[in-house]
């Protein structure tokens, strides 16, 4: 067997291996079977890697020394496509993004500063920076917080993720079809409203009651509600193919699950999140529910929260006329598991920024052993 070192972490919500690009094999067509044994594949249940059977926990992150000047490391965010051998390089996930900074501290890829650590990266998925400011109090990397993150159990130190100019990550536009809001008519199901925009990822959004949704139901019920899938799904496909992702239908559906994203939106209201507490409707400025990979989301993937955050404050989209915000400055987000708060800088469809905070951990270190 060959064996390749790694090492397993928690990013927000989400749990994959961390690998160094030097200890890969040169000819990246090999890290595909890699990646794909390490986190286990096709088999759905995964039970001969890593992974939890869930898109969440079928992520890697691949780092590498920089080109640019600017940026002190670089990173590849990696999907396994749960039940394929699919393995999707065209999405960053902003969840592993907060676990590069801390593990790159801790392994003596940049040096720590006292009291905060600013590291800058480079998505490589996306080719754009994001800047993750880290708690190093005296040098050292902080292990204890008070910062309580929705869907984690306990609390951490926080630490801030900052996506830069995440407008056009993939197609160069924050609206890549020149329009806030568009109807689409797609076929067996019908005509949909909905809004196409690209922040930080590609994302579709759609009103919950359009595709026979309330927006507060949780993965389960989503799961057993077969006839709003498969017409989200349809929706995606449609989408992936009018910017030009796919180049039809099948394409779209088998080699670009992961993007675009699509999620539902509904105005505020209250619901049990999935660790049994109430969430109120006044604590959230909008109530969202998104699908990543084709699976609903146990909370909501952090680029997704970016582009849903940004279409609530940029006008004369669906969900800007759909939903009034308080507040142009922070969008508070109703996911399944809680709620999530935004900061943004926003000026016109000029995207300045979006930046939230978020905890990670390093699991374990290891060694990953691959069936020659």
């Amino acid at each position: 067997m060959r064996k390749y070192p790694a090492t397993l972490m928690r990013g927000g919500v989400c749990r994959g291996l961390i690998f160094r690009e030097e200890f890969l094999p040169e000819n990246t067509e090999e890290w595909d079977n890699i990646i794909l044994q390490a986190i286990g594949g096709p088999d759905p249940k995964q039970m001969d890697g890593v992974g939890g059977g869930v898109s969440s926990n079928s992520k890697a992150v691949i780092i590498s020394k920089p080109e640019r000047p600017d940026v002190d490391l670089a990173y590849l965010s990696v999907q396994v496509v749960v039940g394929s051998t699919k393995v999707d390089y065209t999405s960053n996930c902003g969840n592993m993004s907060a676990a590069v900074a801390p593990y790159a501290i801790e392994e003596g890829l940049v040096e720590a500063k006292d009291p905060v650590t600013e590291v800058r990266m480079l998505n490589l998925n996306t080719q754009k920076t994001v800047v993750c400011c880290v708690s190093t109090p005296g040098g050292v990397l902080a292990q204890e917080g008070d910062f309580v993150l929705e869907g984690i159990d306990g609390t951490a130190p926080a630490l801030e993720l900052r996506f830069m100019d995440p407008a056009g990550a993939k197609t160069g536009a924050l609206f890549p079809t020149g329009s806030p809001q568009e109807q689409l008519q797609i076929a067996g199901f019908g005509t949909i409203d909905v809004t196409i925009l690209d922040v930080s990822n590609p994302m579709v959004l759609v009103r919950a009651e359009d595709v026979g949704l309330t927006g507060t139901e949780l993965p389960e019920t989503l799961e057993a509600c077969s006839d709003a899938s498969a017409f989200l799904e349809a929706i995606r496909c449609a989408v992936a193919v009018k910017l030009k992702i796919a180049k039809d239908l099948d394409d779209a559906y088998h080699n670009f699950s992961g993007v675009p994203k699509i999620g539902i939106f509904t105005t505020p209201k209250g619901y049990i999140d999935l660790s049994d507490r109430k969430i109120a409707a006044e604590d959230m400025d909008i109530c969202v529910r998104i699908w990543s990979v084709r699976q609903p989301h146990k909370a909501s993937p952090f680029t997704s929260a970016n582009a849903t955050a940004v279409a609530g404050v940029v006008s004369g989209t669906l969900l800007a006329d759909s939903i009034q915000l308080a507040q142009k400055g922070v969008v508070r987000l109703g996911h399944p598991s809680g709620v999530m708060q935004l900061k943004l800088s926003v000026e016109g469809q000029a995207v300045n920024y979006v930046a939230l905070e978020t905890t990670a951990r390093r699991i374990m270190d290891g060694t990953i052993y691959i069936k020659n």
